[in-house]
């Protein structure tokens, strides 16, 4: 039919040999704050930050970039930010794990999103999860002095795992204090995953860490 949108497969296995090879180079922004989301889908939780931002005059203006592996997602969310006309907000077809050293430089980024990441329930899947302690050293040494680093998920397990990993983790520091989440989401923003999931009634798991230092004047 006509002007069917594809469907878009919800999880894809990051070590398939089709997404080994994404060639990124570094990005070229406008100056400014740069704001990353790892897997952002529809990116929701950006095109929100991007919003809440435009309604505060005076604010400098960051730029808001989702890395996704699923190529449809990544052009959903560039054809959207162009006909909104939101120059500062881009998706990027990325492997997380291997690129963000190629398209960011070290000590650029301020903020760091990780929403809802794939679950990977089976133990022979937990390999595939997102959050590892090489990921988490490599967003350390991204982040600028004061950079922020942001996880929600609504699996229990996952976040604990995820939590174990940042803990773990030299030059992060749990904003909530050691071995505990946020009672609420800090941003005001939420991701669609996230609204789905308190319209049932389900419970998030969030934690923000913070890398030690003053951020530099934006």
């Amino acid at each position: 039919m006509q002007g069917r949108r594809r469907r878009v497969r919800h999880h894809v296995n990051p070590f398939k040999e089709e997404f080994l090879d994404t060639s990124p180079q570094r990005l070229v922004l406008p100056p400014g704050p740069i704001d990353v989301e790892l897997g952002c889908a529809d990116a929701r939780f950006l095109f929100e930050l991007d919003s809440a931002q435009s309604a505060r005059p005076g604010d400098p203006r960051t730029s808001y970039v989702g890395l996704e592996i699923r190529r449809e997602m990544v052009e959903r969310v560039n054809r959207r930010a162009r006909i909104e006309g939101r120059d500062r907000l881009r998706a990027i077809f990325a492997h997380i794990n291997h690129d963000l050293p190629t398209l960011f430089a070290e000590e650029s980024l301020y903020r760091v999103f990780i929403n809802f990441p794939d679950p990977w329930f089976k133990r022979a899947q937990k390999k595939r999860r997102l959050c590892t302690r090489e990921l988490a050293l490599c967003l350390c040494g991204l982040l600028v002095p004061g950079g922020e680093l942001y996880f929600q998920s609504d699996i229990f397990d996952l976040a604990l795992d995820a939590m174990a990993v940042l803990e773990s983790t030299p030059g992060l520091v749990n904003t909530a204090g050691e071995w505990s989440f946020l009672r609420h989401n800090p941003y005001g923003v939420e991701s669609l995953r996230e609204v789905r999931v308190q319209e049932k009634g389900l419970s998030v798991w969030r934690m923000l860490y913070r890398k030690p230092g003053r951020k530099p004047d934006r």
